[in-house]
């Protein structure tokens, strides 16, 4: 095999996390298998917000099917399109609205990791205002011949800054965040890191009350449970104005709403899908595209999945030709499905590079090895529907992590070693569990 052109710090990371169960953040190129139409679907989403539409999609797939490494993989590849990215996972604290502010809380997640390609890693919502700020400022000194320095130039920013938002302040909350981004010139300009650092937190959702936002900026409305998306799509706009190509929202592990036992928050969680879909769908949102992964449970349950929710199944059910084995992947809903035997091996093949370019060490394990490794873990029962890639992945590295420490045991002695099985064939204990537990779900103790 030829060796993998790969840096220490990306084979670390991808080999630790991998190993681990969870999704890596960088180097996913070196092992991505597989996916090509999802992939080409995506890239097309990519198109249509670079020109000033949206999209929405909803990544459907069973725990450890490759939901969130597709969801990591299109973000990185957005970042290196211009795009601004930002990712969060749901959880009983994070959701879409709430009582409790969770909606707020996962505006709050998406903010501060706010990534593009020079902060791949987060936290670039002040590069992106300073980026464009520095633009800008050059572009009104030059047009009438001010010095950087002059006391004239921060009224010419102003005017240019509310010329250039001029299209924000159409849109709800537009003024507001158009005198915030003005704030922000001038706090810069004048030195105030007081009126910076306001401003910065009333973007990023941190003020509590009204009066405290009057106070600080002089604008009578703060981002709060019900209000978070409209200023996202305000962001979304800001930002290709600011020369990037749109704003990207990944949010991972929608189960966490499917499992809301209370049916009322529940149905306002959905009614926030709905509206983000007909948002985005009917071209009212402009340089966004929002894409949220679940288990075919959080989306295609009758009784407390999206499809529960009336208006969201009809908008979501399939393509009434996909029952005859085609797959449409214009559709909301893009599942994934298991990877072939020779996808796997493929897939086994680069764990090989990688492993063996991490540790210094050539991989001995021929065609005949690995075939014989695919055969074992697909054979063993229930593998059909419950093997995973992220089972496939743990277990194969397992295994070159022992024959690396272990010289002196055959990979033969491994494979046929008896108890050897592959996790996935068998069923999640927890998810037996749940699918208990969800005919009680909706009764209060």
């Amino acid at each position: 095999m030829p060796p993998v052109i790969i840096n220490r710090r990306e084979s670390g990371a991808l080999i630790n996390s991998l190993t681990a169960g969870v999704v890596p953040r960088i180097g996913l190129r070196h092992i991505a298998v597989g996916r090509q139409n999802e992939v080409n679907a995506f890239l097309h989403d990519l198109a249509t917000i670079e020109d000033g539409g949206a999209s929405f999609r909803l990544v459907s797939g069973q725990y450890g099917s490759g939901k969130s490494f597709l969801l990591q993989m299109i973000r990185n590849n957005a970042m290196e399109r211009n795009f601004v990215v930002a990712d969060a996972d749901l959880s009983p604290e994070r959701r879409l609205t709430g009582t409790k502010g969770q909606g707020l809380a996962t505006y709050r997640e998406l903010m501060q990791h706010i990534s593009t390609l020079t902060r791949p890693e987060g936290g670039a919502l002040e590069a992106i205002l300073q980026k464009w700020i520095g633009a800008l400022q050059a572009t009104v000194a030059k047009e009438h011949s001010l010095r950087p320095g002059a006391p004239e130039i921060v009224e010419a920013v102003s005017e240019r800054i509310a010329d250039v938002l001029t299209e924000l302040s159409e849109m709800v909350y537009g003024f507001a965040f158009a005198s915030v981004i003005d704030s922000y010139w001038r706090g810069m300009k004048t030195g105030e890191e007081a009126l910076k650092q306001s401003t910065l937190r009333w973007l990023r959702g941190e003020f509590s009350t009204k009066t405290e936002a009057k106070q600080s900026l002089s604008v009578d409305c703060i981002i709060d449970d019900q209000s978070w998306y409209e200023f996202l799509k305000l962001f979304a706009v800001f930002v290709s104005k600011a020369g990037y190509k749109g704003l990207l929202v990944f949010l991972d592990e929608g189960v966490n709403l499917y499992k809301i036992s209370h049916k009322q928050a529940r149905d306002s969680n959905y009614e926030k899908i709905l509206t983000i879909f007909n948002d985005t769908m009917q071209g009212k949102a402009q340089h966004i595209g929002v894409f949220l992964s679940g288990t075919p449970q959080f989306i295609y349950d009758e009784r407390r999945g999206l499809f529960n929710y009336e208006a969201l199944r009809s908008r979501l059910s399939d393509n009434r030709f996909g029952a005859q084995g085609f797959v449409d992947y214009t559709s909301p809903v893009i599942k994934l499905n298991q990877l072939s035997p020779e996808e796997i091996y493929l897939l086994m093949e680069r764990l090989c590079e990688l492993h063996s370019t991490h540790y210094s060490y050539t991989c001995s394990l021929d065609a005949q090895e690995l075939t014989a490794f695919l055969n074992t873990v697909v054979s063993r029962l229930g593998a059909v529907h419950l093997l995973t890639p992220r089972e496939i992945t743990r277990d194969f590295l397992g295994l070159l992590n022992i024959l690396l420490q272990n010289p002196d045991i055959s990979f033969d002695a491994l494979i046929t070693e008896q108890g050897f099985a592959v996790k996935s064939a068998e069923q999640d204990p927890e998810q037996v569990s749940e699918d208990h537990d969800d005919l009680f779900a909706e009764f209060d103790i």
